[in-house]
């Protein structure tokens, strides 16, 4: 039987098809001879994550990103095509990672440990790790304030090298120093005070400790002595307290007898003061003495005779 040249031409261009589309989706990461269990995973972002690209457990590829596609709210849900003979727990984490400083990410499966297993179109727990440039962030702030940090430090050492600096320091350190040699000149004098004084000082002691020995034996008789002490002085205090209260009780009786004697015209006070007689009297030898007196001053010559001559008229 002659195969036609038609025929040839047409069984080459299908199998030649046919081995563009394997060979296309081999390139893609698409299984075509095994079975492919679909799941997905919603993320906030997605940055450099594609189609195509790994889901990875361990570093080994289980499955691939087969499509991205944008929400109304913004968020992005990705496609995952899983081998199918790789069971995922249903509690699993599928985590967006960079997989290079680059910034290529995959999808990292973190396996849960549950006894359920994922099934067609089930929607696995995802989140977003930091990228490599994002987690050096940090650590580049810290750099640039150490760095900072760094140049004050250089900026301080340039200015205690200045040599002007250099002189003050030394400056200082001569002053430290003979105040210290002072201090030391000091402190032996003092020890030698102290050793030639402690005899003295030693006395002084032992006749503290000697006193207050007696103080203490003595304590009683010291208490008794200020017990009596102050018995008596509060004995004498109330003795005289009493006294003056009856002294003053006394001078008060006395004066209220006398002012009822003189209300009573008793005495010569108590007459004076009760006698309108004897008022009327005084008054008018008053009146009669100012009279004598108006006319002594009006007519001296009434009562007083005196001549130049030292003679005068006798019967007169």
């Amino acid at each position: 039987m002659k195969i036609a040249n038609e025929t040839k031409v047409g069984i080459l261009a299908a199998f030649s098809i046919a081995l563009l589309i394997i060979g296309y989706n081999f390139l893609k990461g698409n299984s075509i001879f095994s079975n492919e269990t679909i799941l997905y995973a919603k993320y906030p972002r997605v940055d450099g994550l594609g189609v195509s690209k790994p889901v990875l457990i361990n570093g080994f590829q289980i499955g691939r990103v087969d499509k991205l596609q944008l929400q109304p709210d913004g968020s992005i849900v990705a496609t995952l095509k899983i081998n199918g003979k790789y069971d995922i727990p249903k509690n699993s984490i599928a985590r967006l990672e960079s997989t290079d400083l680059l910034g290529s990410k995959a999808i990292v499966m973190g396996l849960g440990t549950g006894t359920q297993f994922a099934q067609e179109g089930d929607t696995l727990n995802a989140n977003v790790e930091k990228n490599l440039m994002e987690s050096v962030e940090p650590v580049q702030k810290k750099a640039e304030v150490m760095v900072g940090k760094l140049d004050s430090i250089l900026t301080s050492i340039n200015s205690i090298m200045n040599p002007n600096f250099q002189k003050n320091v030394d400056k200082s350190f001569n002053s430290i120093a003979s105040t210290l040699a002072s201090l030391e000149a000091t402190s032996k004098k003092v020890d030698r005070m102290v050793g030639t004084e402690s005899s003295k000082v030693a006395t002084i002691m032992d006749n503290a400790v000697s006193i207050s020995n007696n103080l203490k034996n003595n304590n009683q008789k010291i208490n008794a002595i200020l017990t009596n002490l102050n018995t008596v002085s509060d004995q004498v205090a109330a003795a005289n307290f009493k006294q003056t209260i009856d002294n003053a009780n006394q001078a008060v009786a006395e004066l209220q007898s006398v002012v009822n004697k003189v209300n009573q015209g008793q005495g010569s006070l108590g007459l004076l003061v009760n006698d309108r007689q004897m008022y009327d009297n005084l008054n008018n030898a008053s009146k009669n003495l100012d009279n004598l007196l108006i006319d002594l001053r009006e007519n001296p010559k009434r009562y007083v005779h005196f001549s130049v001559f030292g003679g005068g008229n006798k019967d007169k």
